[in-house]
């Protein structure tokens, strides 16, 4: 019965891949079968030797490690992917889930998260660096409060949000004039300059913001 989990390890500093395959080896179950220097090499390593997990560096020389795994799905070639990098943008860690990587590490904490990477993906999870996952998160979060900050019911004045609130209750433009005791066309106004103000588009955006941001008018 096959115990071990057999790797291959591409980076194009000797020294750092050297350092990598002494953490695996440390524990018995792990293998490194091959080194490659190099995008090409590591290609032709993994179609040799099939191994079951392939640690690459996004960044190497002939062709890069997004480039490595794109050629392996074409090849069908099943071999599991562990990405090192030093970059955490969140646009390179959707294209490498895009690609099916499942692991994604920081190489200034590979040693201390190689280990865990290899055996989550080994028993079919995914796994990046917790640094990763702090700086997506936060990046996130972020995102989640600009919009908030753009779409704030603040941002209206107390006319404005009185007709938003008549829009929430399902009033029509006619209904609000006649309630507010104002012209038709003054409503009108309102709903546009909302509607610019909170960077609402289409026909049913307003009575949409309107209704989820009821309880704040």
């Amino acid at each position: 019965m096959k115990t071990e989990t057999r790797i291959v390890i591409a980076d194009d500093h000797s020294i750092f891949r050297k350092g990598l395959k002494v953490v695996i080896e440390a524990e018995k179950s792990l293998l490194v079968i091959a080194e490659a220097a190099n995008g090409e090499e590591a290609l032709r390593r993994i179609e040799e030797f099939r191994p079951d997990v392939a640690i690459l560096d996004v960044d190497m020389p002939k062709a890069d490690g997004f480039q490595v795994v794109k050629e392996l799905r074409r090849k069908r070639i099943p071999t599991e992917v562990i990405f090192l990098t030093i970059h955490s943008e969140e646009d390179m860690f959707n294209e490498a889930l895009r690609l099916g990587v499942k692991g994604y590490v920081l190489k200034d904490s590979s040693s201390t998260d190689i280990l865990n990477a290899i055996h989550a993906l080994r028993h079919g999870y995914h796994y990046t660096s917790p640094s990763i996952t702090t700086h997506l998160i936060h990046r996130a979060e972020r995102a989640a409060s600009l919009d908030e900050r753009i779409a704030s019911v603040n941002d209206l004045t107390p006319s404005e949000r009185r007709i938003l609130q008549l829009i929430a209750e399902y009033k029509t433009s006619k209904q609000i004039a006649e309630q507010l005791c104002i012209h038709y066309r003054t409503v009108e106004n309102h709903r546009t300059n909302i509607c610019a103000k909170l960077s609402l588009r289409g026909s049913h955006a307003l009575i949409k913001f309107a209704l989820k941001h009821k309880r704040e008018l």
